[in-house]
């Protein structure tokens, strides 16, 4: 059972010093008139505390005045040199020496008690005649798994007295001296953990060393054990901002936690190397670092070389250093350096002209001077490239305003008397000064990778490097060359690939520009005019450019400015400053203090203590402060489980498995679990949640699956493709995405072939698709044309040099517009935009005696061009008319994908033209989908009433089922450190997807939020906070909406969660309650503050409860083919059911409630019928509406005095919405909404409703309300 007890922030606690043999020897060899100083000797182990330190078995065999015991709890460690480890009862006053014993301890699997020693003296243990004062150093150990272990050593001196020795009470050495010299022998005393607390475990050995030197010989080893003990029972606070504070007297020790669970311990002042070294030489050592070179620090100062190399592991996080690391190497470990791979060590500058002179290939970092400098037998440098410059230069700035040094911040405070409030004050100084310079090193790591999403195919893990390096700038390749072949950095795209919602999702979110957010993760990437502007320097009085921020010649604002959605927004977008952090409230808890002595009855005494101090501080903290409340059950968890009361522990965690999954400590509750005897577990399957929770432990111990981590770089094929083969490679390429794209390009490059590709015709494809988008990387326009175009607007294809009627030039074909690139002096001449072109054909020129290919572009604005393409005509017709349809169908359907899909088309076209050396043009036409689909009519109420379209699956590689939507409207009062304050729109997509839409801007905000892997069947904003998610795995998921992330679950319902209801009976979270119901009938009422089960009842016989509502305090419940008035214990009051004229009962999909009509409204799941109800007669409907074309009714709602219903048309590819009046009772609209079923609906403040479609459409639609 011990097995799974969690331990404290102790591991091991070790004396080291000189051999008690040795010491004896250098005293007895004194002469009587002469001292002998600096005697070197070698450092030994003296004694070792591992936890446990007490067991239930001392006191059964009367020993609780006994404060310790060598229990084995872990792996075993035999001595190989023979450790005294006796207690002092037991000496022989007669003996002259102890005899050797090996004793087995119970040693961390990663600790190397062997080589600890010379890392706690790397430098020289000498004996001195006087004492020195204390030093500190750190250590890290890393065992062959990669898994860190940190350690803090102080090295102190102590008196050697005759006739006694700093051993366990020996004494008696025989030692005859009349007068004995004064000699000092220095001692060291390391803990070691599992957890980077650097500055709480020096103040632990500070305040060790206040009691440690003063005490008599004999009480040493004693007290050592005790301050070992009492490390042992202080846990380690879980992720968030509540810090631990105990009592060592004199000091009081902070414990800090990590704000990010990802993120590690940040317990040293990280502004170290700021002072020590230059902006420039900290990014060149951050390259070294990311180059994985073979890096050694070198300091005089022991202490510095751990702690700045663990700054500069921070630095980079969250990329990892994978390789070797040993911040402290000692004189006998020099060897080390000779190792062929990447490594990260540490050594004294003593040793610094030997390093450099027999090792080649090292990075030689001084920390004392703050320079870097290379050790090469070859005398030449390494290649070490510069960082990318935006990223540097924008890093020199913001460096520059960093207040790195406190005294400046004292200069206004008066002087204060109280150590503890100084110490307070100047901690509190430096964790702000941290989260400062985090942030400033995640923005530098943002801003070197954060375009690496967009050359990742998700589906496949492919990460096309190639491309990558091509849109870096020349300057900057080198960089990127050598980066992406580490292993930092393939485990950074692991975690990209696998969308892992870390420190750098969030922070590449907070920076991304809003036109940003517009563009379609699929779109093909072309330089646009305001890159154009920027990397090109000009000099003009009218323009200043530079490399960095340019200031564009009268560019419109956004290139979607005819679809701007912006005017549709309820509340307008703020701008913010996306560097901002938000900081939060730091809350500290207070241990017990220790008691003496610290026996077993103390122990379990002070965990008492523990238990009831968290249970005040439960009962006092607020329901809206979750995450504190969290942090307690965590913490009283491990309490009770160090008491052995398992059933408490897991109560505390199932808590926690509802409040906070990301502290929720899944591994040690499934070992407790695992080992819970019969009776207790017996008892715990009688507590409905705990059997719940064992329940899903034990049902995810089960289903866990390898997760797949691979990242893959494209490679051309080798053999035939069928179809599937071939859309694989091409969406693995990057090229396009869109399934139904794929197969029209297979049918063009299959032309006259079996339906196969082989991979020549796949390799030409491929590299003729990329040549022209080389080429369209090198377009350089003139300023004088950079300034008639949009700032977001490329140019995708130039054609030959052509004679016009509007001159001689090249074509110029942009998303919006097609234009005359003149030659000689530049400039242009607008041709047309696609939308004001009324036709397109081929004609003749007469060149006497030729007849010249030409395309005839007619507009309504000025007179028809004519342009001689030749040998182009025919594919610059195809292209033309395939951007003019999808302008059109974009116009129609108010959907600017539709430039974009038609805009990859045209560039399909041109490659296969371009691969293709038989009916070239017949195989691109293939391509011309839009073309195809242009006299498509829309009806003009769908036209007049159709505002905008937006595309939720634009990051998948299919339309995914747009299966809920929810309208949060946001909160302008919102404080600052909070969530953005602009409404959004929540869509719930296939396999527990969810993306967030920023509603003041209608641009997708976060392509998605993982909430399980099942189908989504509704959403509730319980309040600006919490969003709550209803899932067919049968449980309820609560998402944060301030930090975007699930964290928290409600799994009582045993099938599919179903609908959800508010009750609101205030503002605040203790007036207010949900009710869920399940597919099988239960209905849960949810305390919302505290999470748990108010009230819940089972309906009989029910099997398909799909929708409840809440009216005059009744609950109305959709069992299929009936409606039942409940009443909130369960008993069914009315009941109403629809006939069919042949006898059958009509099924419901879904109502409403109008509570001012005192009306029910129904909604036939297999026929299109509505009906109204009046509530006072349930016997027969008062008003029955048939919809026409309808097969099915889906979902509906109530804006204004209208009912908007989704329906599925008798088509089964067509999804229609009817708007219903409510007063007369009559359809108003019919709107022709998706190809696909309408899934949901939802409205948007009553100005606007919200329509989504299923998968074959998987668009979201915004309509305007009268």
């Amino acid at each position: 059972m011990a097995e799974v007890l969690p331990h404290g922030i102790l591991d091991i606690c070790v004396v080291v010093g000189a051999s008690h043999e040795k010491l004896k020897e250098i005293c007895q060899a004194i002469p009587k008139d002469g001292i002998r100083s600096h005697c070197y000797l070698s450092p030994e182990i003296r004694s070792v505390h591992v936890p446990p330190f007490v067991s239930k078995e001392d006191s059964r065999f009367g020993n609780s005045d006994q404060s310790f015991t060598s229990i084995s709890r872990r792996r075993s460690f035999k001595k190989k040199k023979e450790l005294k480890h006796t207690n002092p009862a037991a000496t022989n006053a007669n003996a002259g020496h102890i005899e050797s014993q090996s004793e087995e301890f119970s040693i961390p699997s990663n600790i190397d008690l062997q080589g600890l020693p010379q890392l706690c003296f790397p430098g020289e243990l000498q004996i001195e005649t006087e004492a020195k004062e204390d030093r500190y150093h750190f250590l890290v150990f890393t065992d062959v798994f990669g898994t860190r272990t940190y350690g803090v050593a102080v090295q102190f001196y102590r008196l050697i007295e005759e006739g006694n020795s700093f051993q366990h009470g020996q004494t008696n050495w025989n030692v005859h001296n009349q007068r004995m010299s004064t000699l000092y022998a220095p001692f060291s005393v390391c803990v070691i953990s599992k957890f980077p607390y650097y500055t709480a475990f020096k103040d632990c050995l500070s305040s060790l060393m206040v009691h440690a030197k003063t005490c008599q010989e004999l009480d040493f080893d004693h007290k050592v054990r005790q301050f070992a003990a009492k490390l042992a029972l202080v846990p380690s606070p879980p992720s968030g901002t509540l810090h631990l504070v105990f009592n060592l007297n004199p000091l009081l020790i902070v414990l800090p936690s990590r704000e990010d669970p990802n993120y590690p311990v940040a317990d040293l002042d990280i502004h170290l190397p700021l002072l020590c070294f230059k902006p420039k030489c900290i990014l060149q050592i951050l390259t070294c670092i990311l180059m994985e070179q073979r890096i050694v620090f070198l300091s005089a100062d022991w202490a510095l070389l751990t702690l700045v190399a663990e700054c500069f592991i921070l630095y980079l996080h969250p990329l990892q250093w994978q390789h070797t690391y040993v911040p402290i190497l000692s004189k006998e470990m020099l060897d080390f350096l000779m190792a062929p791979t990447a490594f990260l060590m540490g050594c004294h500058i003593d040793y610094f002209k030997e390093v450099k002179s027999e090792i080649e290939d090292l990075i030689l970092v001084n920390i004392d001077e703050g320079t870097i400098t290379f050790s090469n037998l070859a005398a030449t440098e390494p290649d070490i490239p510069e960082m990318p410059s935006q990223a540097a230069e924008c890093f020199a700035q913001r460096i520059e305003s960093l207040q790195l040094h406190y005294d400046l911040e004292l200069s206004h405070l008066g002087s204060s008397s109280d150590i503890s409030n100084l110490r307070m004050r100047r901690r509190n100084w430096q964790q702000n000064l941290n989260l400062t310079i985090q942030e400033l090193f995640l923005v530098l790591v943002v801003n070197m990778f954060r375009d690496v999403s967009d050359y990742l195919n998700y589906e496949y893990r492919v990460f096309n490097s190639e491309e990558f390096l091509k849109t870096r700038t020349v300057s900057d390749q080198p960089f990127y060359k050598k980066v992406l072949e580490t292993y930092i950095f393939h485990s950074f795209l692991k975690a990209r690939l696998s969308r892992k919602m870390d420190a750098f999702s969030h922070m590449e979110l907070r920076m991304c520009p809003e036109s940003n957010r517009v563009k379609m993760r699929d779109n093909p990437r072309r330089p646009t005019m305001e890159q154009m502007v920027m990397r090109r320097e000009y000099h003009f009085d009218h323009l200043v450019t530079k490399r960095f921020a340019a200031s564009l010649p009268n560019l419109p604002v956004d290139i979607w400015q005819d679809f701007s959605a912006e005017h549709l927004s309820i509340r307008k977008n703020k701008s913010e400053n996306a560097m901002k952090k938000s900081t939060k409230s730091v809350r500290t808890l207070k241990l017990p203090e220790f008691r003496s002595p610290l026996n077993y009855s103390s122990v379990i005494a002070w965990y008492t203590d523990f238990i009831n101090l968290l249970s005040k501080a439960i009962n006092t903290t607020g329901q809206e402060c979750s995450s504190l409340l969290a942090r307690y059950y965590y913490l009283r968890g491990l309490a009770y489980l160090m008491q052995e009361k398992y059933l408490e522990a897991l109560s505390d965690f199932q808590n926690l498995y509802k409040t906070d999954l990301d502290i929720f400590p899944k591994e040690l509750v499934k070992k407790v679990i695992g080992v819970l005897p019969p009776d207790q577990r017996s008892q715990a399957g009688q507590k409905p949640e705990l059997k719940r929770l064992i329940s899903i432990m034990l049902e995810k111990e089960q289903n866990v699956t390898a997760s797949d981590e691979h990242v893959k770089k494209f490679e051309l094929p080798k053999t035939h493709m069928h179809k599937e083969d071939f859309l694989k490679r091409i969406q693995e390429s990057g090229i396009v995405k869109d399934v139904g794209t794929i197969l029209r390009l297979f049918d063009a490059l299959t032309i006259g072939h079996l339906k196969q590709i082989d991979p020549e015709t796949f390799r030409v494809f491929y590299n003729f698709w990329k040549e022209s988008e080389a080429e369209a990387h090198e377009v350089n326009l003139p300023l004088e044309v950079i300034e008639y175009l949009d700032k977001n607007e490329s140019v995708f294809k130039l054609s030959s040099a052509v004679k016009t009627n509007y001159g001689v030039g090249k074509i110029a074909l942009t998303q919006k517009r097609l234009f005359l690139l003149k030659e000689g002096r530049p400039g242009y001449v607008e041709i047309s935009k696609f939308r004001d072109i009324m036709e397109v054909e081929n004609v003749s020129v007469m060149f006497f005696p030729l007849r010249i290919p030409a395309l005839k572009i007619k507009t309504a604005l000025k007179e028809p061009f004519v342009g001689n393409l030749k040998t182009e005509r025919d594919l610059w017709q195809l292209i033309v008319k395939e951007m003019w349809a999808g302008r059109t169908m974009a116009d129609k359907h108010k959907d600017p994908q539709y430039i974009q899909e038609a805009l990859t088309n045209v560039l399909l076209m041109d490659a296969v033209v371009g691969c293709t050396q038989s009916r070239a043009i017949y195989a691109a036409s293939k391509l011309a989908y839009f073309d195809q689909m242009r006299n498509l009519v829309v009806p003009k109420t769908t036209l007049e009433t159709l505002k905008h379209k937006i595309n939720p699956s634009a990051d998948q590689t299919s339309p995914q089922a747009v299966n809920v939507l929810l309208y949060a409207p946001g909160n302008p009062n919102y404080p600052e450190e909070g969530a953005n304050a602009n409404p959004k729109l929540w869509c719930a997509l296939s396999e527990g997807k969810v993306v967030l839409i920023d509603a003041a801007s209608w641009c997708i905000q976060q392509h998605c939020i993982q909430v399980g892997n099942s189908k989504l069947n509704c959403m509730l904003g319980v309040d600006t906070s919490q969003l709550w998610i209803g899932s067919q795995d049968s449980c309820i998921y609560i998402i944060n909406t301030c930090s975007m992330s699930c964290n928290k679950q409600l799994t009582e319902h045993c099938t599919d969660v179903t609908d959800m209801v508010l009750e609101d009976q205030g503002s605040n979270l203790s007036q207010k309650c949900v009710y869920s119901c399940s597919l099988d009938g239960s209905v849960i009422c949810w305390d919302v503050s505290t999470l748990q089960i108010k009230t819940n009842f089972q309906l009989s016989n029910c099997h398909t409860l799909t929708a409840i509502k809440l009216h005059n305090c009744m609950l109305w419940c959709c069992v299929g083919d009936a409606l039942l008035e409940v009443k909130k214990t369960g008993q069914v009051f009315r009941t109403l059911i629809l006939e069919n004229p042949n006898g059958s009962r009509a099924f419901f999909s879904c109502f409403l409630v109008l509570p001012g009509k005192n009306q029910l409204v129904t909604g036939c799941a297999d026929k299109g019928e509505v009906c109204f109800w009046d509530m006072e007669n349930l016997s027969k409907p008062w008003q029955k509406i048939q919809l026409q074309d309808c097969s099915s009714i889906n979902c509906m709602i109530i804006v204004k005095n209208q009912v908007w219903i989704g329906s599925k048309g008798l088509d089964k590819a067509n999804g229609k919405i009817y708007v219903i009046d409510a007063d007369k009772y009559y359809v108003e609209k019919e709107l022709v909404a998706h190809v696909d079923m309408v899934r949901a609906l939802c409205s948007a403040e009553n100005k606007y409703v919200l329509s989504g479609a299923g998968r074959e459409d998987g668009k979201v639609a915004i309509w305007k309300v009268d």
